[in-house]
């Protein structure tokens, strides 16, 4: 997979290297497949996020969602172009969209971004999927890989889906796009967090923050760790009854922030289970799970947060237990199922 996302990422920089299209970068595997672990081998789906930035002459500007009493953070990216009047510039006979005549940029340059992948002023997730889905098509067979490897593209609006098969073998790869945060390991992605989510919508995710978190805890970890195995078994034994999978590895991120990594090997491995039970247990009493990185102040320095995320008041992921008390009590119920 990895191999195959460079080579994409080789025909993307040349594709798109004098165009107006946002600027692919490398992708990142992000991620149960890329953090070690999986629910069921047999469903395993490889996500891996592209960063994007803005083309010559344009530049991005997040812009945080108004409703802050959500539980999940939503932005929209605002486009805005740039002057590139300038002598660097002009060697590259760049006209610039904002002082050339719109006649003159009509006849002599491609269209900017904002008249090609935005809805308004805004970066449009559908629009950018479609435009996704048409280069991975174009790109596949000039890859290697494409000799040996049958390539299926499967619908979705908010990312690329596709499948490649060699006749034994089956891989389904998701590919999302997303914006980073500054500098931190924080992006705004395609990924939907809701049932509904408008095509101008990127909420804020957390998943390249949680593979290099999980990538920290392997390299300080002793070879025979079973913290993967021990999250593994206690989301594959929860699958159907309504815990999700994301509050389970929340708790095991908790406990692998506080109990040392050698406490994690094969003579400790039900007592680390109990634990992770009875964080369950007590996190559902209390009706409150805090999230593991709003607000949390522990961290390994390779982690890099948003100042507004490290400082924020701790989110709670249970919120919605304390608000509805029939969700409550269902919660209970199939805690004492599990």
């Amino acid at each position: 997979i990895t191999d195959l996302m460079d080579n994409y990422a080789i025909y993307f920089g040349h594709i798109l290297s004098n165009s107006f299209y946002p600027v692919l970068h490398r992708a990142i595997g992000v991620g149960s497949a890329f953090e070690g672990w999986s629910p069921r081998e047999e469903d395993v789906v490889y996500r891996v996020l592209i960063p994007m930035t803005p083309p010559r002459g344009h530049s991005f500007h997040l812009e945080l969602d108004g409703a802050e009493q959500r539980q999940v953070r939503n932005f929209r990216v605002r486009v805005q172009l740039e002057c590139t009047c300038t002598s660097e510039q002009q060697g590259d006979n760049m006209l610039c969209f904002l002082h050339h005549p719109e006649e003159e940029l009509r006849s002599n340059q491609d269209p900017s971004l904002l008249d090609t992948l935005c809805t308004g002023s805004y970066l449009d997730v559908q629009k950018t999927a479609r435009w996704f889905y048409q280069l991975v098509r174009a790109i596949w067979p000039a890859l290697p890989q494409s000799h040996n490897w049958h390539l299926t593209l499967l619908p979705s609006r908010r990312s690329c889906q596709f499948k490649v098969t060699d006749g034994t073998e089956s891989f389904r790869i998701e590919m999302l796009f997303g914006v980073r945060r500054g500098d931190s390991d924080i992006f705004v992605s395609s990924q939907p967090r809701e049932a509904y989510t408008q095509s101008t919508t990127w909420p804020e995710t957390y998943a390249v923050a949680e593979v290099k978190f999980f990538n920290h805890i392997a390299s300080q970890a002793p070879p025979e760790s079973l913290h993967l195995k021990c999250l593994q078994l206690f989301i594959h034994l929860q699958l159907g009854i309504g815990f999700s999978t994301y509050t389970m590895k929340t708790i095991v991120m908790h406990l692998l922030n506080t109990v040392p990594v050698s406490r994690w090997c094969r003579r400790h491995f039900l007592r680390r289970l109990g634990d992770i039970n009875v964080k369950l247990r007590c996190c559902l009493e209390e009706k409150h799970l805090n999230h593991f990185f709003v607000g949390n102040e522990r961290f390994p320095q390779e982690i890099s947060l948003p100042l507004d995320i490290a400082s924020a008041e701790p989110l709670n992921l249970f919120h919605h237990l304390a608000m509805d008390p029939a969700a409550h009590s269902q919660a209970m119920s199939e805690y004492e199922d599990l």
